[in-house]
């Protein structure tokens, strides 16, 4: 008699990414062949020219003929186009509070863990939601010394 081997379940962080969530939804891009070109140049592909570019809800379909003029084909993650990074920077700026900025941050954790990104792009995230942190921080530091004003003036 065989026995199965007990299945080992890995840990998988709680959360969704930015496209589950409902923050982004990039099929609904209008991705240009000049804009597909230059993200997949960027990650190291040599394109000639773009045939085809299909949105589907968590990646791109996008076939290119390469230099040598063979017809390539695959799967990219929209988290490769520099609209994706416009997108995800606006998100962070639109945080009006800590708490918003916090949910925001626990979304981008989740994403920084189990998506890849171009490491330009990583980085540019990170400074934004540093610096979105320390806005929203001294905005709630002014509003707390001008309220402690506010009541010492009254009494």
């Amino acid at each position: 008699m065989v026995r199965n081997k007990p299945q080992i379940r890995q840990y998988r962080r709680k959360g969704q990414s930015l496209i589950a969530a409902n923050k982004i939804k990039p099929e609904k891009w209008d991705i240009s062949n000049s804009e597909a070109k230059e993200a997949l140049q960027a990650q190291g592909y040599n394109v000639k020219e773009i045939k085809k570019i299909r949105c589907l809800t968590h990646q791109v379909c996008i076939s290119y003929w390469d230099e040598k003029g063979n017809v390539c084909s695959g799967f990219f993650s929209y988290r490769i186009f520099t609209r994706w990074q416009i997108k995800v920077e606006k998100l962070i700026e639109c945080c009006q509070n800590l708490k918003a900025w916090r949910h925001l941050n626990h979304v981008m954790q989740y994403e920084f863990a189990y998506y890849p990104y171009p490491k330009n792009i990583e980085h540019a995230l990170h400074k934004a939601l540093e610096n979105r942190l320390c806005v929203l921080k001294e905005t709630t530091q002014q509003a707390v010394f001008q309220d402690i004003q506010s009541e010492v003036v009254s009494r």
